[in-house]
């Protein structure tokens, strides 16, 4: 899945479910594991990165800023 397809995801997610949109993905991917599809699984850990990325409101330490 592209890097732009998980971030819509993410995002429709967030509109979707709001607070519990971390919820759902983590329990979509682990659905996916216990199938086996450890392809999916990953595309659905990357989704709940990008909801905890989505909700920051600060640059990590690490983090350029432009």
């Amino acid at each position: 899945m592209e890097p732009i397809d998980i971030w819509r995801t993410a995002h429709q997610l967030m509109k979707m479910y709001g607070a519990e949109a971390d919820l759902i993905a983590a329990q979509r991917a682990d659905a996916l594991l216990d199938l086996g599809d450890t392809d999916g699984f990953h595309v659905w850990q990357r989704v709940t990165a990008a909801i905890a990325d989505l909700r920051r409101d600060k640059p990590t330490a690490s983090e350029p800023l432009n």
